[in-house]
């Protein structure tokens, strides 16, 4: 076994935490991959991995070895794939990642479009609500809200989202609807657990910061559901200007407090930041921002009256 599939075999153990995992991914047998990195260890010298009967995790050298390999992984893909031309022609492997709800509303019709145009790639789409970290999980394309990206990478603005209070119109028809941030003290209020600063909203008040305490009567696991109850008029809730900008357009909900709303959040396209792009990152990236520049509920959003 050449030692740069060894390194690959490590690569899968360690980011599955398991040889069985290991071996699906790779799709070999549990047997070969327990051979290969005892083989590993005893070339080198060194555990890289502590096991016991119900856990494995990284030694110290186990994790510095990690970080080697995939340089020196990366680094041998990227000479090969430049030896194949695909720094001219769109071909191969793409990761994409992007927030749940937006990924689903606005970047997975974008994927079938550009495949359908770039029959040579394959995409995988990580749809998370959480940072991921580009490099540790070899993403090559990311769609973030907000000033996200770190350095070494290149961000191209394709938007920009509200921070919106909504609910539907018979609810405020019954219930009155708010003059300022303060009166959603006494309102019904349904708020995400995804959402940051679940216990207190943020606003701005004649150009001052204002923080308003809130205590959600009901919290669920997803903003679809809080919207739906929102929908449905059972309260108040807080989400991003994109995921109701249907319900909006439909009538189905009415935005509230605009003249008290903070800045919007950017929406960015991020990609690592090099002398040779990948033609694949390139005209996915260029294909991405065009289409989401084109999106009337992202550029602009939904304007303040």
């Amino acid at each position: 076994m050449d030692r740069f599939h060894e390194m690959q075999v490590f690569l899968a153990v360690a980011e599955e935490a398991g040889f069985a995992a290991a071996a699906r991914r790779l799709k070999t047998s549990p047997p070969s991959v327990t051979r290969a990195i005892a083989a590993m260890e005893q070339r080198i010298g060194t555990q890289l991995l502590a096991r016991t009967t119900r856990s494995l995790h990284l030694t110290e050298a186990g994790q510095r070895y990690l970080e080697d390999c995939r340089r020196i992984l990366a680094e041998l893909n990227e000479a090969e794939e430049a030896a194949a031309g695909s720094y001219s022609v769109p071909c191969g492997h793409l990761a994409v990642t992007a927030p749940v709800l937006f990924g689903e509303l606005y970047v997975a019709p974008v994927l079938g479009d550009y495949l359908d145009r770039f029959p040579l790639v394959n995409i995988n789409a990580l749809l998370v609500d959480r940072v991921v970290n580009m490099t540790d999980e070899g993403v090559d394309v990311a769609v973030r809200i907000g000033h996200l990206h770190e350095p070494g990478q290149q961000a191209i603005q394709v938007g920009e989202v509200r921070r919106v209070v909504c609910a539907a119109p018979g609810y405020l028809d019954q219930w009155g609807r708010p003059q300022r941030p303060e009166h959603l003290r006494e309102a019904k209020v349904v708020t995400s657990s995804a959402s940051q600063r679940v216990g207190e909203w943020q606003f701005v008040d004649a150009g001052q910061p204002l923080t308003v305490p809130i205590e959600p009567r009901l919290v669920v696991t997803a903003n679809n559901a809080a919207i739906n109850l929102a929908r449905l008029g059972w309260g108040l809730t807080r989400v991003l200007s994109y995921q109701v900008a249907a319900a909006v357009a439909a009538g189905e909900l009415e935005i509230v407090l605009e003249a008290f709303e903070p800045a919007p959040l950017p929406i960015q396209v991020v990609f690592q930041q090099s002398n040779r792009v990948p033609a694949k990152v390139q005209t996915f990236v260029d294909f991405l921002a065009h289409r989401l520049g084109q999106d009337a509920a992202l550029n602009p959003p939904m304007r303040r009256g």
